[in-house]
């Protein structure tokens, strides 16, 4: 269902991300391992946290392409109509 908002050729950016996060999982993993042989534990450190940011995005963003483009998150939430303001009357 569209808002009236948006273009009507639309497109999630999910696929865009989840390569991304892939790739950046990719180069983590190299530089972790070329650290931590060459024996730079900060520097090991920082592509460690990198590859726990991009293996949490990739969970989420695989989440999200999961539940589809017409989620709800319950029953009881009805969809948005077009047209209409939430805070406005």
């Amino acid at each position: 269902m569209r808002t009236g908002s948006e273009p009507s050729t639309a497109r999630s950016a999910l696929r865009m991300r989840l390569w991304l996060s892939l790739w950046g999982m990719v180069w983590a993993v190299a530089g972790l391992v070329a650290f931590v042989v060459t024996g730079r534990a900060g520097w090991a450190t920082a592509c460690g946290v990198l590859l726990v940011v991009a293996v949490t995005d990739l969970c989420f963003v695989v989440r999200r392409i999961r539940q589809g483009s017409r989620y709800q998150p319950d029953r009881d939430v009805p969809p948005y109509e077009p047209g209409r303001s939430r805070g406005r009357r």
